[in-house]
């Protein structure tokens, strides 16, 4: 389950998450309990990203790794032991969520403030963001921008029907919906 529903114990951060190299930005805002763990955090971006979570991914915060312990990745901690507020305690504190290590999305999360635990849901919220979440397996930041996007957009381009035979003809890349989000990040994992 993405959020947590038991009764807060502890300070809510507020996280402002981008995804690296996104010209114009994709961004979420997002609440969660400080004592979260980094596993719980990766599910919670995966439904604000509008992923399936598929794909090998990675925290990195401070030169060390933290993962999965089924991906056996070498030198890596187990992200389910690790919580949030280990890495991050002070605003401008910051980590970097890698996702799909061909496509190499990354996150980069900064916590923007400490919250009292009154003054806040007790499970992830999404307070805002812009634009859709890149449809995974699409390349990467470059491939998406620069490939992807121009052949959605452009009814001439030569792989323009392939693309929406994938991805379906409803994409939109600026499309945004905060009430669709939260009813999933409250839905029952």
């Amino acid at each position: 389950m993405p959020g947590s529903r038991q009764a807060a114990t502890g300070p809510v951060y507020q996280l402002k998450v981008t995804l690296v190299g996104s010209r114009p930005p994709i961004w979420r805002r997002i609440q969660v309990p400080a004592d979260m763990t980094l596993g719980r955090l990766h599910r919670v971006l995966q439904v604000v990203m509008g992923w399936t979570d598929s794909h090998l991914q990675q925290f990195t915060a401070d030169g060390e790794s933290y993962s999965d312990p089924d991906f056996e990745l070498e030198d890596s901690q187990n992200e389910n032991r690790i919580r949030l507020n280990r890495l991050l305690r002070r605003p401008k504190d910051r980590l970097v969520d890698e996702y799909d290590f061909g496509d190499d999305w990354e996150h980069a999360i900064v916590l923007e403030k400490v919250l009292p635990a009154d003054a806040a849901p007790t499970h992830a919220v999404c307070l805002a963001g812009k634009r859709a979440g890149p449809p995974e397996d699409v390349g990467g930041i470059v491939s998406y921008q620069e490939s992807f996007l121009a052949a959605v957009r452009d009814p001439e381009h030569p792989e323009h029907d392939e693309m929406l035979d994938w991805i379906g003809e409803g994409f939109d890349p600026e499309a945004f919906d905060l009430d669709d989000i939260n009813r999933e990040l409250r839905r029952p994992r």
